[in-house]
């Protein structure tokens, strides 16, 4: 292997950072004859999952892989290569009138990476995860043969992928299921909620909502311990719509993104700042409820509205940490949680707490089960490593588990859930850090 293939690559949240093999190409003999030159390959996408799961001795790129095959208007059918981002697909759909079925926070993930994360969403209470809208996607496995795999041709392969982080092959293509809109607009209404006991009232209260979210103050204590905003939301109908965007309701204004132009400091993020974030977050609504509507891109994707805003967390990077805990145990746990942050003084002002439906049996992979999840970012520091061993355990009493997409340290009774995927060609730095039990 040549040398100028080694550079240094890491994930969304900086860390960590490896000097690995790493390649992208087009051409499917090129692909087959990277792996057989390599022991341990794994498939990278855009590179927005955190720690160490799209890592590996040697690192395939879907960035070639970025290809459109066909789009079945009449029925909202899309075939495109796996290395296409959501980005790309919502440019070509909204204006016709679709949207993904499933979309996660962030529009800069790749297809085939949505697939092997398993991807939830907003929604996931209503209309499950990502394996609920794909018909098919054709894979290349070990030997280096190109399989297709649907719910009725290698089904077993097709359902062990859904969640599987690239262990059991590299997705090369994929058909998906899109959802009809008739405006590129949400109805939303956001709700400020003064505890936890409040928020997940709140929650129980708009399951019959299509989407919900609620973002959380993970340093408040006492009475105030869960302070929150939920924000839910329907896709608007042309007719709901403001006069001034019924004309053209499926097409957006381009807007200005800025971008965090340097790697901050270390210190301009401490327990100080994201309190001070926190309070006027939380403040900036002055009424209890807000109902309007927004831009699909302001409700799915605000972070996205900052270019490489995970520069905020320094040069030491930063970790995601999410987890699920059981919904019948959700308001004991999330306090538990909430309470070791908040003596932790660790916060996180990017915190999100979801309810999750129940899973599907058949994609047995896949990290969401009925239960309350919450993501917090925290910023690398000699503090963290307690932290997310205290953590662990509060999760791990309460029968949940850790998001593999977003894990990087967490103890392997929480991440070793994953069926049939021993390959001795698909390893990642994380499955081998799992399979060590570290």
């Amino acid at each position: 292997m040549k040398p100028d293939f080694v550079k240094n690559v890491s994930t969304w949240g900086n860390h960590p950072i490896v000097n690995k093999l790493f390649k992208a190409e087009e051409d499917y003999s090129k692909i087959r004859e990277y792996l057989r030159q390599n022991n341990e390959v794994i498939a990278y996408g855009n590179g927005r999952c955190y720690g160490d799961s799209a890592l590996a001795e040697a690192m395939f790129s879907t960035k070639k892989l970025n290809k459109f095959i066909s789009f079945d208007r009449l029925n909202g059918i899309l075939e495109c290569e796996s290395g296409v981002l959501l980005s790309e697909i919502l440019e070509i759909t909204v204006p016709q009138g679709y949207f993904l079925a499933i979309t996660p926070g962030t529009k800069f993930i790749t297809l085939g990476g949505a697939i092997a994360s398993n991807i939830h969403g907003k929604n996931h209470h209503a209309e499950g995860a990502f394996s609920e809208c794909v018909i098919e996607f054709k894979m290349m496995v070990e030997d280096g043969e190109i399989i297709t795999c649907s719910r009725e041709e290698n089904a077993e392969k097709f359902w062990a992928t859904f969640g599987a982080m690239g262990l059991t092959g590299i997705i090369l293509s994929a058909k998906i299921k899109l959802k009809n809109i008739e405006s590129a607009y949400i109805r939303q209404e956001s709700i400020k909620a003064e505890n936890l006991d409040e928020i997940l009232q709140l929650f129980e209260e708009s399951e019959d909502w299509t989407y919900t979210v609620a973002w959380i103050d993970c340093l408040q204590k006492g009475k105030n311990i869960g302070r929150s905003i939920l924000m839910r939301g329907e896709f608007a109908l042309r007719a709901e719509l403001p006069q001034k965007w019924q004309e053209n309701p499926l097409r957006l204004k381009k807007k200005l993104s800025p971008a965090i132009p340097f790697y901050f400091p270390s210190f301009v993020l401490n327990s100080f700042s994201v309190r001070a974030f926190n309070f006027l977050y939380f403040n900036k609504q002055r009424q209890k409820v807000v109902k309007n509507f927004i831009d699909y891109e302001t409700f799915f994707y605000p972070l996205d509205a900052i270019n490489d805003w995970n520069k905020i967390y320094g040069k030491g990077g930063f970790i995601q940490y999410q987890m699920v805990i059981p919904k019948e145990k959700g308001k004991e746990g999330m306090k538990k949680i909430l309470e070791t942050i908040g003596r932790s003084g660790q916060g996180s002002f990017l915190a999100v707490l979801k309810l999750f439906g129940k899973g599907n049996p058949e994609a047995y992979n896949s990290f969401p089960f009925e239960g309350y999840t919450l993501a917090l970012d925290f910023k690398i520091n000699r503090e963290l490593r307690q932290l997310v061993d205290n953590l662990d355990k509060i999760v791990e009493d309460f029968g949940g588990r850790i998001y593999l997409t977003k894990d990087s340290m967490s103890k392997s009774s929480l991440t070793n859930y994953l069926k049939n995927v021993d390959s001795s060609k698909f390893v990642s730095l994380q499955s081998k850090r799992i399979k060590r039990g570290s």
